[in-house]
């Protein structure tokens, strides 16, 4: 009986050992860049090789697989990884991307852009160096339309379940990181980094996505620190540094005739240092679609002699004469909003300015402990302006309040 109950004991050792030896490892497949031909001397393109070991990479079958750019400057043309992928893979940067300084040498709209991807992963201490300076110039469209096609540094389009972390991306010469349908997508720790009067340098700009996370981010650009725009949805942003910049923007929305509901977004801890806006809804004033902005909280948020801090304009037309009146009042619906805790300094008078459609009014906007100061060169107290907007206050109101 003794040498059954060996023999059985000794008999599950050893499948136990084969199921054990036969499980894939954890540890990826790694791909060096550098010893796949890419040399990091600032000025060869290693544009084919990086595609080369994406497609390497992306088409191995067992386990995951990990693209690893290691310290040194790597020179890149445009360049596309499109999936769809047999594995998960990690793409490492501990070096620096460099684009070309020449606008015209990038072929495409995006500088780096993954499409058609699952289960991508972005990491690393390394940057992202866009060379804009060389572009800014270029870049007025609204006055010159023989205006040159700008690239954006970093776009996703049509990826789910990934994420980006602890990259740096410097000096975009148009928007940092572009993402349209995007699904369930983390960004966190990223730092983005362009001058305050560098055009349309947007930081996270998206559309028709859905389920972003935004956390523990620096952001200072010449636009939006983040845009939001049509189609969005279920969109979570926390402690972000905003500055210098535009604010957090939903919009501009209502321009174009098959735009989509922005809906379900929470901002919340969150700093605007010296920027143009803090709290920015944008919609044109002569809509071409019939949209609905709605369930919006923003919480906790500082500002620290911003320009507009909470600032509604649904008369949005950046560069006059607009078609207002012939076209009449934006058609974009407002409701359900509540803004709580904010707090700071404002550099002009008007702190609050809560400007609603004629023709679709803003519905239950609550205020909630709102406390900004007027820090401006205007004497007197911040106040706040209010055109067709129907809501609710509690607690503490600097300004003070004007709803119905």
């Amino acid at each position: 009986m003794a040498s059954i109950t060996f023999a059985f004991k000794a008999l599950c050792v050893s499948l136990l050992f084969i199921v054990v030896a036969s499980r894939p490892t954890g540890r990826p497949k790694v791909f060096n860049v550098q010893r796949h031909g890419s040399k990091p001397d600032g000025k060869t393109d290693n544009a084919n090789a990086f595609t080369s070991v994406w497609s390497r990479a992306c088409r191995r079958e067992s386990g995951r697989s990990k693209i690893y750019v290691p310290k040194g400057t790597f020179y890149l043309g445009g360049v596309e990884f499109v999936g769809p992928c047999k594995n998960p893979i990690e793409f490492v940067i501990d070096g620096t991307l460099l684009a070309p300084a020449n606008p015209s040498d990038i072929k495409q709209d995006t500088w780096i852009n993954f499409r058609y991807i699952n289960n991508l992963s972005i990491s690393g201490s390394g940057t992202l160096d866009g060379q804009g300076k060389q572009s800014w110039p270029l870049n007025d469209c609204h006055k010159n339309p023989n205006c040159p096609k700008l690239a954006m540094t970093m776009g996703f389009a049509f990826v789910n379940n990934s994420n980006i972390k602890d990259i740096t991306s410097l000096n975009s010469k148009m928007g940092h990181f572009n993402f349209f349908s995007v699904h369930h997508f983390n960004i966190t720790g990223v730092t983005i980094t362009a001058p305050g009067d560098s055009p349309n340098t947007d930081g996270i700009k998206m559309g028709s996505c859905s389920n972003i996370h935004i956390s523990n981010t620096n952001i200072g650009t010449g636009d939006d620190c983040i845009a939001i725009l049509s189609g969005t949805t279920n969109l979570d942003i926390s402690n972000v540094k905003c500055g210098p910049g535009h604010g957090i923007s939903v919009g501009s929305l209502g321009k174009n005739k098959d735009e989509k509901d922005v809906k379900d977004l929470t901002v919340r801890d969150i700093v605007f240092n010296g920027t143009s806006d803090g709290i920015r809804i944008k919609t044109w004033e002569s809509s071409a679609s019939k949209i609905l902005v709605s369930n919006f909280m923003y919480e906790n948020i500082q500002m620290i002699d911003v320009g507009k801090p909470i600032n509604i304009d649904q008369k949005y037309c950046p560069h006059p004469p607009c078609e207002h009146e012939k076209k009449g009042e934006s058609h974009v619906q407002i409701q359900d909003l509540k803004l709580k805790n904010i707090y700071g300094t404002s550099k002009n008078k008007v702190a609050v300015n809560l400007q609603c459609s004629k023709s679709f009014p803003c519905k239950n906007v609550e205020l909630i402990d709102i406390n900004i100061k007027n820090n401006g060169l205007e004497d007197g107290s911040s106040t706040a302006v209010c055109e067709n907007v129907d809501g609710s206050v509690r607690g503490k109101m600097v300004p003070q309040h004007c709803l119905n």
